[in-house]
């Protein structure tokens, strides 16, 4: 896969940095805001850094909860409270759009089996 430029040669991991590097102005304080508001939830929250997006998971069995994807001037926010509820996902461009959400991510952490 490497010879293709999926994986880095170095073995370099993508880090938050990268993707706060990617989206300009409030965009950078509001995937913050996001940031400190999933891991105030406890300590068995895990952030996974990918490509395109960052995911976050309760340590038991990863089971995700809350996907973001950052673009430069909004973040798609994709909410999972189960496997048999339907996905919420919301394009969000402004502070008061994540804080109208902040009920329904945390509802989704505490309901994610």
């Amino acid at each position: 896969m490497k010879e293709f430029g999926f994986y880095s040669e170095q073995g370099d991991s993508l880090d938050f940095e990268s993707h706060l590097a990617r989206v300009e102005g409030d965009m950078k304080n509001l995937l913050l805001d996001v940031r400190r508001f999933v891991k105030s939830f406890g300590n068995d929250i895990i952030e996974e850094v990918r490509p395109h997006r960052v995911v976050y998971a309760k340590t038991l069995n990863f089971r995700t909860f809350l996907d973001i994807k950052p673009e430069i001037h909004y973040l798609i926010i994709s909410i999972k409270k189960g496997r048999m509820e339907p996905v919420i996902t919301r394009t969000i461009k402004h502070v008061q759009e994540f804080e109208s959400l902040k009920s329904q991510i945390k509802e989704a952490y505490e309901t994610i089996k």
